[in-house]
């Protein structure tokens, strides 16, 4: 019985050597009252959301690597995300707008969830910082770009057809990578 809690003592101290640790916040299902922004006064679109993501990291050097916890937080900026309650005359269209809207959150969402699994799994060494800022601009690219294709696809929800199809896309991911969480 000892030997089993001694091994098992052991393995959970060598586990805290070597892992990475990070945490973040919980996904959020976006309401109106997210979108506290002055809306565009040029009359283009009806919505926008703003979400970025920080992050920040704590490197403890062992042998001849570093352990680094990092901290991957993901922010909607309510005063900067707007929706024109002028052109939104139904609760049909705002649940359209919103559901839209929800899926630019849900890209920011899972690219904070990449960047955490990225960085859970990423062993780290003298160049630790360079190698954590390629990680983070490489991945923030390949969701900008998914942001942008998103947009382009669903021309900024219009076509319902592709509206559609991402939202099934984020219902699949979101539900088996990352909601199973809640």
């Amino acid at each position: 019985m000892t030997k089993i809690l001694l091994a098992g003592l052991v393995s959970v101290v060598i586990c805290g050597l070597f892992c990475t640790s990070a945490n973040a916040q919980p996904f959020h299902r976006l309401t109106a009252d997210d979108f506290r922004g002055a809306a565009n006064s040029l009359g283009e679109g009806v919505a926008y959301t703003n979400c970025s993501i920080e992050y920040r990291y704590l490197a403890r050097k062992e042998r001849d690597y570093y352990v680094l916890t990092f901290t991957v937080r993901l922010k909607m900026n309510n005063d900067i995300s707007w929706i024109d309650r002028r052109i939104i005359r139904t609760p049909e269209l705002l649940a359209e707008i919103l559901k839209h809207e929800q899926g630019h959150y849900n890209i920011a969402y899972m690219e904070q969830q990449e960047l955490l699994r990225t960085v859970s799994k990423t062993v780290f060494y003298a160049d630790y910082q360079r190698v954590a800022q390629n990680i983070f601009s490489r991945i923030d690219a390949k969701y900008q770009q998914l942001n942008l294709d998103y947009d382009n696809d669903t021309a900024h929800s219009t076509n319902h057809e592709q509206q559609h199809s991402w939202d099934v896309f984020f219902q699949r991911n979101l539900a088996t990578e990352y909601l199973a969480r809640d």
